[in-house]
């Protein structure tokens, strides 16, 4: 008789996509960025000779604008998840000019903070407020290319309910950094 193990005893392996997994580790590697930039920040405060200033009331606008695209972002997923063809890409597009819209935002919360006297080289506290912004800023364009690479494939009729891994990270990437906006907003308003 063959040695064999039923197949009922057989244990499920676990397994990911490996492309998949690849996000899941440069997301890990995003949050430490941000968890060392954030820990220096209040670190350097707590020493003193730190400027004090009112956020940029662009930075209010720039949060609205990066929920409103995780909404579109959702509601596209959704719509491939349903073969609605149509909403998939009107929602990836909405999303894509939100990113940017999202990205102009934060270039006027710059200007505004030029206006305040607020500049990069200088006061430790702008030094900080430019590149928590930038350095973000910078993640985000990574994801308005991604979310331009699944729209191109929506289009292709690549993306739909049985093919959704390339939305899904996308997907992943977006409401992540849109998360982390969140996160780097409420710090900055509490420290500020």
């Amino acid at each position: 008789m063959e040695n064999t193990i039923p197949i009922e005893d057989v244990k499920p392996t676990l397994s990911m996509n490996p492309k998949k997994f690849i996000l899941w580790l440069f997301i890990v590697s995003i949050v430490m960025i941000f968890a060392a930039l954030t820990s220096a920040y209040i670190v350097r405060q707590a020493e003193g000779n730190w400027l004090e200033y009112k956020m940029p009331s662009m930075l209010y606008v720039s949060s609205v604008v990066i929920l409103l695209s995780s909404l579109t972002m959702h509601l596209s997923y959704l719509a491939a998840k349903k073969n609605n063809f149509f909403n998939l890409k009107l929602g990836l597009v909405v999303t894509v000019l939100l990113g940017i819209g999202f990205l102009y935002t934060q270039f006027e919360s710059w200007k505004q903070l030029v206006e305040m006297d607020v500049y990069f080289v200088g006061n430790p506290a702008g030094s900080f407020m430019y590149v928590l912004t930038g350095v973000h800023a910078f993640h985000l364009i990574s994801g308005v290319i991604f979310l331009i690479i699944v729209l191109i494939s929506s289009l292709r009729d690549k993306v739909h309910s049985k093919n959704l891994d390339l939305m899904e990270m996308g997907g992943t990437y977006w409401h992540f950094l849109d998360g982390l906006w969140i996160y780097l907003f409420i710090f900055l308003l509490l420290n500020s």
